[in-house]
């Protein structure tokens, strides 16, 4: 049984590594308490939920800009540097926002632009702190670290919104951004305490040319390209989260506490795949792993569109959350491990780009399908397709269909 169970050697073996995923977790916290407090205060301000939506457009734009070049710097400069930095920048914007709540600005531009600015410094941050990891812990170990860093994120996806919620309804928007300044300096502390981590290889100054690098070297790379690829057929073709309201009342004749259901399901499912996560470390054809995960997860979701009592509907997403947790542990092995250290950082930007820009485009293909159809055919034919991808991919990509983590073969 206890194979099954968490595989926490990464926490035992590497007192850096476990400060850090101790900062992260705590502050992940922090900084979805404040994801859900924007969306609530820009609604108050405006009373428009075209408002609301804007949030996410003026964080996707510095996300992908600056998660390319942000991804150039960790590859040209120490990375703990680079991160705490960045990490400082992110703290003082959270101050930023408790300042705006508490002197009643009420101006949803100054909100705008704290995002968008935020949105940069997480882009830089993002792919110094993943670039960092890979020189804390042994190689095989890997999968397990990545599985640990998948569960702060969901505890926080999870919790955040609710402990935001609860704080916004008890003291106001000022105090839920205050939360998040006191645990962000959790991460502060973890990354203070860590050794330089300077840059290995050819260092070249972080620019466009060097990103050109990074792109050069991923076509050359199939193995390592298939899993972006993989996953943006996730997550285009079987994202189903922009169905959740229609089919909240359509499907289980419910209402907003359904979608909000349907929206926890897989992060908790992904938390509950954590616990009994054991077995990751030990598998070695990682990507074949990676296509059995993700077919699995678009398996669940094109279940769900079939699905008509709650608990069943429930049930497939929690599944889905699950096997995403597993794809993505891999995915991010398969970057860290078999990318050369010169190359993880800007890899790493790329990567932040497909894991953003993905889902939002995908929320727009769900919907426009819906639209044209029914959510039950965006669900199902979604999930088809998605399939059908992964099947070919692994077809025709021989790299990554005899992927072995002991070789680390990319070409």
């Amino acid at each position: 049984m206890a194979r099954l169970l968490t595989d926490i050697r990464p926490l035992k073996e590497s007192a850096d590594f476990r400060r850090l995923w101790v900062g992260s977790t705590v502050s992940q916290l922090g900084q979805q308490m404040t994801a859900v407090t924007v969306s609530i205060q820009v609604y108050a301000l405006t009373h428009s939920t075209f408002a609301v939506g804007l949030v996410g457009l003026f964080a996707l734009v510095p996300l992908v800009v600056f998660g390319l070049y942000g991804g150039a710097m960790a590859d040209a400069i120490d990375r703990r540097t680079l991160a705490l930095v960045s990490s400082g920048g992110l703290w003082l914007l959270s101050m930023l926002l408790v300042a705006q709540s508490e002197l009643h600005w009420n101006q949803v531009w100054v909100l705008y632009a704290v995002i968008a600015v935020q949105s940069a410094c997480f882009a830089v941050n993002g792919p110094a702190r993943s670039a960092i990891i890979p020189r804390l812990i042994r190689p095989e170990l890997l999968p397990a670290a990545n599985t640990l860093s998948q569960a702060a994120f969901n505890l926080g996806f999870t919790a955040g919104p609710l402990l935001g919620a609860v704080v916004i309804a008890w003291q106001g928007f000022g105090a839920a951004y205050l939360v998040d300044v006191i645990t962000f300096t959790a991460a502060l502390y973890a990354l203070f305490r860590l050794p330089p981590v300077p840059p290995t290889g050819l260092v070249r100054r972080a620019g466009l040319r060097s990103v050109l690098e990074g792109f050069t070297f991923l076509r050359a790379a199939p193995a390592l390209l298939a899993t972006f690829l993989a996953d943006i057929l996730a997550m285009v073709f079987a994202q189903p989260r922009a169905l959740f309201p229609a089919v909240a009342g359509a499907f289980f004749a419910g209402g907003v506490r359904t979608v909000g259901l349907l929206q926890a399901a897989p992060a908790i499912g992904a938390l509950v795949g954590v616990l009994f996560s054991g077995w990751v470390s030990r598998i070695r054809r990682q990507g074949v792993a990676i296509v059995a995960a993700i077919t699995v997860y678009a398996a669940a979701v094109g279940l769900f569109g079939l699905s008509r009592t709650i608990w069943l509907g429930v049930a497939l997403l929690a599944l889905s959350g699950a096997a995403d947790m597993v794809s993505s542990a891999y995915r991010n092995t398969v970057l860290q491990s078999a990318a050369p250290d010169a190359m993880r950082g800007r890899l790493q930007g790329v990567f932040i780009v497909v894991v953003a820009g993905g889902p939002r485009l995908g929320d727009f293909v769900a919907g426009t399908t819906a639209s044209l159809s029914t959510p039950t055919i965006a669900l199902l034919g979604g999930a088809a397709v998605c399939i059908t991808g992964l099947l070919i991919l692994l077809a025709t990509n021989r790299p990554f269909r005899q992927y072995d983590s002991e070789v680390r073969a990319l070409r």
